[in-house]
């Protein structure tokens, strides 16, 4: 039996040139309008001109593989390297057996469904049985927990200690389309559990806390809400004016993260006199390992052998 770990992230272009091919891929094939490539080029020049995103996860895989002992890959869902190369290359490297985590903790089947899928559709395509241990979410991971408690921990002291208790801590996520509540999916509820655990460490009073969603696409369908743009609207009128924006959803930095926080939101935040601090996200952070290792060897020993 060998044993491998193959970590999933959403992917994200290597350069502007890349958008069009990248947002073919996310579109499921259906041309993309001239100026959604337009705007998301926009984004990505506002961050640099690619994502961060596939460095950060493998450099995190290279510190698991250290930390466990067994081999990780990494595949992307809409981007290189594709989530059906890592599982070509761990067939052909012997592996046997593999714990599959998404870098992302909340589950819905528009997330994390859609890596499953790509996944599934990967192992179809071997001539030999590849044997997966999926883990669907992990929004309650005590380590997730301490490390994201300790990030806004942080950044509330950003706040002089006499100003702290006007400081409202808004936890995000990237929002969905509200059908998928219909659906009876844990996404919404599991997101609100990760934010009372997090007030609950942070030992934050309920007054002091909230939770908003972000990045909401234009579909022409309801997404989740209340989306954080309009939200910080809301409170700058009712005198909320020092804030802390702490994505739960993400773990690392990403164009919702780097953009559509650190442009997008401190853009109308600054215009209508409010304050905005960010927590650093976990990326390829000690802990970040801590929480990968912990997840995938519980994996490992419940699904080991008898």
């Amino acid at each position: 039996m060998k044993d491998a770990v193959l970590l999933l992230a959403y992917g994200g272009p290597d350069s502007l040139d890349d958008i069009p091919a990248y947002l073919l891929d996310i579109r499921g094939g259906r041309a993309t309008p001239q100026a959604l490539i337009d705007e998301i080029s926009h984004r990505y020049a506002a961050i640099g001109g690619c994502s961060p995103l596939l460095r950060i996860t493998r450099s995190v895989a290279a510190q698991l593989q250290e930390r466990i002992a067994a081999p990780v890959y990494v595949g992307m869902r809409h981007w290189t390297p594709w989530i059906k190369d890592a599982v070509a290359q761990m067939a052909a490297d012997g592996v046997t057996r593999a714990t599959v985590i998404c870098m992302a903790p909340h589950y819905s089947s528009l997330s994390i469904g859609a890596y499953r899928k790509r996944l599934d559709e990967a192992l179809a395509q071997l001539d030999r049985s590849l044997e997966i241990t999926f883990v669907e979410s992990w929004h309650t991971q005590p380590d997730y927990l301490n490390a994201v408690a300790a990030n806004v921990r942080a950044t509330l002291e950003r706040y002089p200690a006499e100003a702290r208790a006007d400081v409202l801590t808004i936890f995000t996520a990237h929002s969905l389309p509200e059908s998928i509540l219909a659906r009876g999916e844990p996404y919404d509820r599991q997101l609100r559990e990760t934010a009372t655990l997090l007030a609950e460490k942070l030992a934050l009073p309920a007054d002091r806390w909230t939770f908003s969603y972000q990045s909401a696409a234009k579909t022409g369908v309801p997404w989740l809400g209340p989306q954080i743009e309009d939200f910080i609207v809301e409170l700058a009128q009712r005198g909320r004016k020092k804030l802390v924006v702490a994505p739960i959803g993400f773990i690392a930095d990403h164009v919702e993260v780097l953009y559509d926080i650190d442009v997008g939101v401190q853009q109308i935040a600054q215009a209508h006199g409010v304050r905005v601090e960010r927590p650093l996200m976990l990326n390829d952070s000690p802990a970040m390992v801590t929480i990968l290792a912990a997840l995938a060897t519980e994996a490992l020993r419940t699904n080991a052998p008898v």
